[in-house]
């Protein structure tokens, strides 16, 4: 109900009848709307969170080389930003939030943030800042370049099918992807310019 039309005019009675429970089930478990927007979108971030955190982990933690540091961070940008069907739902959610964001309580924001992609961008940077201290990265503070890292790969993704609303052909997707790694690369890679 929230991915299909936002958390302003999704109504706790709708809501109630799309899970087919009474409005005073709802409110058994829930103070109100806002309560239950929070839970459903802290829930379904964590869950994407953990995937992207496993993705990270799975493809930086090998990486010791700087010569392999290219293809990991290929493949890691890839799968990061590929389509997710398993959450659809979440992602729709997402995007409404993006286009009510002026209009939703401050503290729905903050907790989509910290339970999501400030999760996400602590692994990022954890993984970039030990790739610092083998010397595979030239990375004084490894937050910026993990942020600058996103935007450049799957914030491009993002941006340019619409936050997932218009899918990219797969070409477009890869040199997107490929453009922002070396672009990342160029920054703080070891071999930079050799």
């Amino acid at each position: 109900m929230f991915g299909r039309v936002g958390f302003t005019a999704a109504g706790i009675e709708a809501i109630a009848a799309e899970a087919e429970v009474s409005t005073r089930t709802v409110y058994n478990h829930f103070a109100g709307k806002e309560e239950l927007f929070a839970a459903v979108i802290e829930d379904s971030s964590t869950r994407v969170a953990d995937v992207l955190a496993d993705l990270t982990q799975r493809h930086l933690g090998p990486v010791a080389d700087p010569h392999r540091l290219e293809a990991a961070l290929l493949a890691l940008a890839t799968a990061w930003s590929r389509p997710r069907a398993e959450f659809a739902d979440h992602f729709a959610v997402v995007r409404r939030m993006r286009a009510e964001a002026a209009h939703l309580p401050r503290g729905l924001l903050q907790a989509w943030d910290r339970s999501g992609p400030q999760r996400t961008q602590r692994e990022l940077a954890r993984q970039l800042r030990r790739l610092a201290d083998l010397g595979v990265l030239e990375v004084e503070d490894a937050a910026p370049a993990a942020d600058r890292f996103l935007l450049l790969t799957s914030g491009a993704v993002s941006e340019r099918s619409h936050h997932g609303a218009a899918p990219l052909s797969a070409p477009a997707r890869a040199a997107l992807i490929t453009a922002g790694v070396r672009a990342s690369l160029h920054g703080y890679s070891r071999t930079a310019g050799c």
